[in-house]
Formats: structure tokens, sequence, C-alpha cells
């Protein structure tokens, strides 16, 4: 890889391109044994179709991949192989695949074996629905009883599973063009992957509310198999849907907003490393510090020390977020933290308290953790913490806030976080995330209205794991799932993403958006041997700078031919544009009056930049 896409990723490590099949009109990509972004007259009709291996922590396997055999006909396509997983204690599983498909039919098939047994959490397909275009859109839903049900997909994110027991799915490619995706070989049933923010719809094998992790029996093969069919009732006529070629048009959007406070977290591992980098601080000037606090990790009066001085270097608002243990009664646990904070001389502006147990997701089917009511842990922050604003929420991802919705009446503001790295972690599938962002804060107005909502800290590694025991660690710097550390971060890829994240987040009204510290690896200042720009710094720093530095300024909405490759917004007449790809792209923005760069100028991969314009 060159030493340009080392600045782009921050590692040295390629993606695997993946490989254009066609079958007539359809076409499908395969990476990695799978296939994705698979397309009818150029519209995505599946996001993914693949098998999937995890681990007791719902990590994912990266099964060796051999016998690999592809042949692509005039009309049609073939795909063979065999892929080997390595567990523990000297476990393994091969799958032998074999994929088939004609303009109109796709079908994917597996036979797992292990010689003697093997643990997983789950282990089969997993089929991905695009969310533009389909969310709330009709859905024609068969059973594995025969019942056929005539549905919908979920508009608003479903905090548990539309559909269960499913043996296939149909749905409205455009008009004239239907897809049925028939399930065979398991019971299937559907997530709603927004919750995670990737931009699907999941159909995965195996109830949740069968135990996990499971064994699969020495010598015996589980066969499942997938077919994807195709209706197309038009009379000789193509759709336009899929990528174009050309310039990437930008047009004035609706009247916006004000853009929200920028935050950065401060953990007590960190503190005092941001007391080093005071000056870059300074020359970020976010308006909000979230101070990370949690007495199970032994934080104690010394981290509120910390927080207390890194605190008076801060011309801003100041949170203390704290995990609450909850090992005794709220009103004992909030009134020690209060007694710490006294003794340390620090005060917050505000307190965001969660128990620390709602860090856990709690699955479907799974029992609920014993947890104080959180009338009476809001009830204890207010008498503990007089005269301080008290936020609740959750402090881990929108998931587990979906499924267990805070009494918001004694709230100040609620918050929750989100992570692009949960289930996948290629750059496609983080970009990709973006996408769901506006559903999600959809939703979070459809069940709190006007409360003041936050979001953050977001950051494209993973700070806590709400779906098993850790994060993965990452020493070889790859692109896994669950990392507490990503390459990514280090490069211009975490700009783009990061400023994509604030655009498509604007129409929520927050009231502050946290996407990283200033050191440590969710930071903006690079540590030791890593790559960085001038000073130590992420190329991050610069985007968090500028979104800091227009905090409560008045912004416009841009429309994009292209969302999910360009984004924009305006404030005051400067239009701000990032690039969301790994190529060059051509923007068209003459339908912004008096621009001095002409009407087209060109964008670097994963770039932003700033275009003086006069509307």
């Amino acid at each position: 890889m060159s030493t340009d896409a080392f600045a782009l990723y921050g590692t040295h490590e390629a993606e695997d391109h993946p490989v254009r099949l066609t079958a007539g009109r359809l076409s499908a990509d395969l990476a990695n044994g799978n296939l994705r972004t698979i397309r009818y007259d150029g519209v995505e009709v599946l996001r993914a179709v693949s098998y999937l291996v995890r681990d007791r922590d719902w990590g994912t396997y990266s099964p060796a991949i051999r016998d690999l055999f592809v042949e692509q006909a005039k009309d049609g396509f073939s795909v063979r192989y065999v892929a080997r997983c390595e567990g523990p204690d000297g476990s393994s599983l091969a799958v032998s695949v074999g994929i088939v498909a004609t303009e109109h039919e796709l079908a994917f098939e597996a036979t797992a074996l292990s010689p003697g047994g093997f643990e997983t959490n789950r282990c089969g397909f997993c089929i991905l629905h695009p969310i533009v275009g389909i969310a709330g859109r009709p859905a024609k839903v068969e059973h594995i009883d025969g019942r056929v049900v005539e549905t919908r997909f979920p508009d608003r994110i479903d905090p548990w599973q539309p559909f269960k027991d499913m043996r296939a799915i149909t749905h409205q490619v455009v008009p004239g063009v239907s897809a049925e995706c028939r399930m065979e070989g398991d019971t299937f049933e559907m997530e709603d992957q927004r919750n995670w923010s990737d931009a699907s719809y999941k159909t995965y094998v195996r109830p949740l509310a069968l135990p996990w992790p499971y064994r699969i029996a020495a010598n015996e093969p589980v066969r499942q198999r997938i077919v994807l069919s195709l209706k197309d009732t038009r009379s000789g006529q193509t759709v336009t849907g899929g990528p174009a070629a050309g310039s990437i048009r930008l047009e004035p959007g609706e009247q916006g907003g004000t853009m929200p406070a920028i935050g950065l977290i401060v953990t007590p591992e960190e503190a005092r490393a941001v007391l080093a980098a005071r000056d870059l601080l300074c020359e970020i000037a976010p308006q909000e510090l979230l101070f990370h606090f949690d007495p199970d990790a032994g934080h104690g009066t010394q981290a509120l020390k910390d927080f207390a001085a890194v605190a008076a270097l801060h011309r801003g608002g100041s949170t203390l977020e704290i995990a609450l243990p909850c090992r005794q009664a709220p009103a004992a646990e909030t009134a020690e933290i209060a007694r710490q904070m006294q003794a340390a001389g620090f005060r917050p502006d505000a307190i965001l308290i969660s128990p620390s147990v709602d860090r856990q997701s709690t699955p479907p089917g799974s029992k609920w953790p014993e947890c104080p009511p959180l009338e009476e842990v809001y009830a204890a922050a207010h008498e503990a913490f007089a005269g301080i604003r008290i936020g609740g929420g959750m402090l881990s991802y929108f998931t587990e806030l979906n499924r267990k919705r805070v009494p918001a009446d004694r709230l100040g503001f609620v918050s929750h976080c989100t992570n692009p790295i949960v289930h996948a972690a290629d750059d496609l599938s983080v970009m990709q995330t973006l996408e769901a962002l506006p559903f999600i804060t959809g939703s979070v107005r459809a069940i709190y209205g006007d409360k003041p909502y936050r979001i953050g800290p977001s950051t494209i590694p993973m700070r806590q794991n709400p779906y098993g025991s850790r994060t993965m660690d990452n020493p070889a710097g790859g692109r896994i799932p669950m990392a507490n550390r990503d390459p990514r971060h280090n490069g211009r890829f975490a700009e783009a993403f990061a400023l994509g994240y604030a655009i498509r987040v604007l129409d929520a009204k927050l009231e502050c958006l946290t996407l990283s510290a200033l050191t440590g690896p969710f930071g903006l200042v690079a540590g030791k041997g890593e790559p960085t720009e001038e000073g130590g710094r992420r190329p991050l720093f610069s985007v968090i700078k500028l979104l800091s530095s227009l905090a409560g300024s008045a912004w416009n909405g841009c429309t994009s031919s292209h969302p999910s490759e360009v984004l924009a917004f305006r404030s005051g007449s400067t239009l701000y544009v990032v690039n969301l790809t790994a190529v060059d792209q051509t923007i068209d923005i003459s339908a912004f009056a008096s621009v001095p760069q002409g009407t087209d100028m060109a964008l670097a991969a994963y770039t932003t930049t700033m275009v003086k314009v006069f509307s």
C-alpha cells in the first residue's frame, strides 16, 4: 500500500478488493467469500449475504479460505470454496460453500462440519437488507409454519426483532421488480441493525431466545441455503438507480438550526496527559468536557482531583459521567461520590448517571439483571448532587436506550453513544453506518420529544463491549470488529467519518456531540510511534477544532445527489464538504451563486474542504 493510503487508513494493511460478478442485470461483489452490494439494474437489492461464525464474545471469525473457484460465464457466475475456522482448544470448523447465479436467481448454500465439535454463539447465514428506500415500506413475510403476513419494514427503530420464525421475505425493489429471499436449513429471524448504527436490517440464523453459546456436534453436518429470486414484470425497461458517472451535485437545502456544542471525553487514565497537552486543549476550545467515573474500575478521589485540575484549564462546561455500581442503595453510593467530589474540589456543571449494569446488553430472551429502578437512581442523584443538572440515558449505545427506555421526566437531558464496528469493520461498512444516524436520532426524538439530547463519546474504536466480556485487543492494527484500537483513527478516514457524522445528526438539534478524547487511543493527539500530522496531531484534530469553532452558529442543509459518497452543509458563507469514499470525486456546486472557484471542484479520497459561496 502506498504512503498516501497509509495516511488515509493509518495502516499498511490493504483491504482485499472485491470481485465484481455479473449475471445479466444482476451483479454482486465477492469479498472474503461472501456477497455484498447485490444489485439488479443498478439498484441495491440486498446489502450482503454472508456466512458468519461467531465466538462466545460475539467476535466474528476470519476463516482461511482454500480451494477457491470462481467462474464468470456470459449469463451467470458460480463460486466454490472451503472456509476453515480455528477455535479454542484445538477445535476447528470447515464450511463448504457453493454459489450459483443467473439473471433472476442467486443461490448460496453452505455445509459446516467439525471433526471434534465446535463452540459458537452463531453459525450460519446473515442477510442484510438496505435501509434507504426500504424503511417503512411493505414486506411480505412467510413463516416456518407456512403463514404469509403482509407487513412493513420498521420505520422507527424496532428495539426487538420485527419478524421471527422466518422462512422467506419479499419486498419491492422498484415498481415492477420484487425480490424474494428464501432461507432454508434452520429458523431465521430479523433484527433492526440500525440499533447499532448498522445501515441494514439483518436476517440471521438461530433465534436469540435459544441458549448461546452452543456446541455444534462432532461430525454432524449443518446445512443451510439462501435463494434470492427476482421477479421483473416490466416491459424491457431498466432502472437508473446505480452509481452514476460524472459529478456529484450539491444543492442548497432547507433552513437548518444551530450547530451543537462539541465535547471531549476525559478518563482518569488520561487526565494527566490532558493536563500536559493543555495548549492543544485550549486551541480546540471544546464547549464541554465529559469526565468518565467508574467506582467499579477503582476510580475515586484522586481521579476527581485530576478532573478538577483539568476543569480549571477549561472555559466551557463540564459533565461527570457516572457508572453507578448499584451494589448498595443508590442514595448511599451517590452520597459517597458527592463526598469524594467535595474532598477533591470538583463540581461539574452536570452529572450523567446510569447503573453500571446497564452498560451490558440484555438480548431478546435473556433475563434482565438486578438493578434498582431508574426513578430511584435519579432521585438519589438529585439529592446527592443538589443544584447540579442531572442527565440520564445509557453510557453504552442506542440499542440499550431503545430497549430500556429511561423515565426522562426528572432528567435535564438524555444521552447515548454509537459505535460503527460492532458487527463489521471493513471500510465500506463503517462509512455506511452514517446512513443509520438520522434514523437513530429520529427514533430518540420520537420517544423523548424536545428533551435536550446529547450523543457521545462515539468513536471508531470501541470503548466498551455491551455484547461480550471485553473489547478486542488489536496489536496488529487490523480492521476487526469490537476492537479497542482501530488504525483508521490515525488517518484521514477518521476525519471524514467525524465530519460525516456531524452532518448526519444536524437535524437532531443536539445539545452536545462528543466524537473523541484529547489523548489516548480515542484521542486527537497520537501516541508514540503512531502516524501524525504536525505537532503529534491526528488528522481528526482539525475537524474537531473546526466543529468546535462553529458551535452555536447557524447552519443550512445541503442536498447531495449521492449522499453515501459526499455530504455537505453550509454555515454563513462557507460550504463544508466531505468525501466519504476511497476515490477522488468531482463535485458540482453550480447551484450555489457566485462561487469563486467555479462550478466543479475535485475532492480527494476522505478529504474535507471549505468553499466560500453566496446564496
